[in-house]
């Protein structure tokens, strides 16, 4: 990448979210994780809600709403700080990273130019080896993770 500003910010951003990397073999409860520590430390609805300032019905509407999937990240950090946790909210990178994300979307761009390319010279009954695809690809994926243009996530 040509900005080593926006390189810099990439490593530290890879940096945060690998922290959260280990984190991606937990299996969230069934009921959700409300439910799940309320039970462990035997505390009913209403002591629940008592310390959130709600009613035992609420408590049981937030439990069903973060099992759902349909909570709000304010109702959990309420909810933690009720039951004296901390909500820890982050994201995984499926590829491994950043940088590997930005890799693959590279090569994948790249593959398309040349590929279409590739496409027009057969036409014209100019065809390149594979090797000489392969070479292309290579050297227009580092080009785009170079430039890092617009389109990139397009």
């Amino acid at each position: 990448m040509k900005n080593t500003k926006q390189q810099l910010l990439i490593q530290q951003t890879d940096k945060k979210l690998a922290a959260f990397k280990p984190l991606t073999s937990n299996v969230i409860p069934a009921k959700g994780w409300i439910n799940a520590v309320r039970t462990s430390l035997k505390m009913s609805l209403r002591q629940l809600g008592c310390r959130l300032k709600i009613s035992a019905q609420s408590v049981k509407e937030i439990e069903n709403r973060e099992a759902n999937g349909t909570i709000t990240l304010n109702a959990l950090t309420d909810a933690a700080n009720a039951l004296d946790l901390k909500l820890v909210y982050g994201f995984v990178a499926k590829s491994g990273s950043l940088e590997q994300m930005i890799e693959e979307r590279a090569k994948e761009i790249a593959t398309e130019i040349v590929m279409r390319t590739n496409i027009t010279m057969t036409l014209e009954d100019q065809q390149n080896s594979k090797e000489r695809i392969e070479q292309a690809i290579a050297q227009k994926t580092t080009e785009i993770k170079f430039d890092m243009p617009k389109y990139l996530w397009d």
